[in-house]
């Protein structure tokens, strides 16, 4: 197996663990304790640091000396997390419960945007590392389609604490493969291929903690494509709780897992699909995959049925898939090098967070019609598109390459990537 082929392995693995963490927390809560009320504080103890420790984790990754060490140690602490809830919730006393959740949950930046970041450094700039992105991608939409049903399946033929140990595993197995992988990085490119340093922190420089933020800020294509997925992912982070809502309401209570699974498994089709159309400029790609999202969600909240909004789920999530390669390949090609790692775990910080923020608010909006709120979501995704429009930089060709510090023609230029023979 190859260095990328072993990435994805490590990926899958890596992001399994993570997705079956919120059902597996809760199942085992219920399990030991009778409460879902104490599986939701373990959640929010697990969810709750990856913003304050997205940036910690950034800086600490772009500055050490043994990036395998540190890579490898994170997913460990991650494993080992998981590994002490199995033991510990319902058991101890809840202060030592959260501490153990806390912990882990300050190593789960580097679960998502930091693994991601080693994308850049085992495939060169261009269509090759375009298709890389695609991959890497529909990992995380696998995990989503998996890890849950995994979960479940185990919990109801064993118990909790089996899934548990099974999701301990996996991200024993991703820090293993993730030991084994090239870390000397790729080269940038073909013959005569540079790569442009940006303003916004020289190649080398010791990257302070405030560098990502400032490269999110100051480069234009970042700033757009942060700002318009966190305003996505406020509102697809309601997406779960207005789903099970809007199913009661049509007459199926349980089928809410329905949807969100026509939900993910659309969005696994679209990443290896249309996400992987490396000749399609990325800022483009994600706008109309937000606008795609937000235009199926919308019409499913009118759905007269489960079947016909589960469709329209299945649609909406084959929108969304391309959205997370396209935000890959932005970051990959305009974060500073020196605050890469940065750029990736703080974007992932922030739409968790946004994700989460949403969350609390539907929540407190859940007595609403639930076609009210999925259309609330609906609108949320769509203004996102708007913002990217507004926000990104309209240049095209040399003046793109200018605005961005990049040649015209690299392979890397805002105009969009092109293989050879590409129109």
């Amino acid at each position: 197996m190859g260095g990328f082929g072993r990435y994805l392995a490590a990926a899958v693995a890596a992001r399994f663990a993570s997705e079956g963490m919120s059902l597996a927390v809760v199942l085992l809560a219920l399990e030991r304790t009778g409460s879902a009320a104490y599986g939701a504080f373990v959640l929010t103890a697990w969810l709750a640091p990856h913003v304050l420790a997205a940036p910690l984790a950034g800086v600490a990754a772009g500055r050490s000396r043994r990036p395998r060490l540190f890579h490898v140690g994170a997913l460990a602490g991650f494993t080992s997390a998981v590994a002490a809830l199995a033991v510990l919730l319902g058991r101890a006393p809840l202060p030592v419960v959260l501490a153990a959740a806390v912990l882990g949950g300050s190593c789960g930046p580097m679960v998502t945007g930091g693994m991601s970041s080693l994308v850049a450094g085992l495939a060169p700039a261009g269509p090759r590392r375009d298709r890389a992105y695609g991959w890497d991608a529909s990992t995380y939409n696998a995990a989503a389609v998996t890890a849950p049903a995994v979960v479940g399946l185990v919990a109801a033929v064993g118990s909790a604490a089996p899934a548990m140990a099974v999701l301990a595993l996996a991200g024993a197995l991703a820090a293993a493969l993730t030991a084994t992988l090239p870390f000397g990085g790729a080269s940038p490119g073909g013959p005569g291929h540079t790569r442009a340093a940006s303003p916004a922190a020289p190649v080398g420089s010791r990257a302070g903690l405030g560098s990502g933020l400032a490269a999110l800020w100051r480069v234009r294509e970042l700033r757009a494509i942060t700002s318009a997925t966190t305003l996505a992912f406020a509102g697809l982070g309601c997406l779960t709780t207005t789903s099970v809502l809007l199913a009661g309401r049509l007459g199926s209570p349980g089928a809410g897992g329905v949807l969100m699974t026509a939900f993910a498994v659309g969005a696994l089709a679209g990443s290896l699909t249309l996400g992987r159309l490396a000749g399609a400029e990325p800022g483009r790609l994600a706008r109309w995959a937000m606008a795609g999202t937000g235009l199926a969600l919308g019409a499913a909240a009118f759905s007269p049925s489960v079947a016909a909004a589960a469709v329209l789920y299945a649609v909406a999530g084959v929108c969304d898939g391309p959205l997370l390669t396209a935000t890959l390949r932005i970051r990959a090609d305009h974060a500073p090098d020196a605050v890469r790692t940065q750029v990736f775990t703080l974007g992932a910080g922030l739409k968790m967070t946004a994700a989460s923020a949403g969350a609390a608010l539907v929540g407190l909006a859940a007595d609403a019609p639930p076609q009210l709120l999925l259309s609330g979501v609906a609108a949320l995704v769509l203004a996102s598109a708007l913002l990217h429009l507004l926000v990104a930089p309209r240049a095209t060709g040399a003046g793109a390459a200018a605005a961005t510090g990049l040649p015209a023609g690299s392979a890397t230029a805002a105009a969009g990537r092109r293989s050879s023979g590409a129109p």
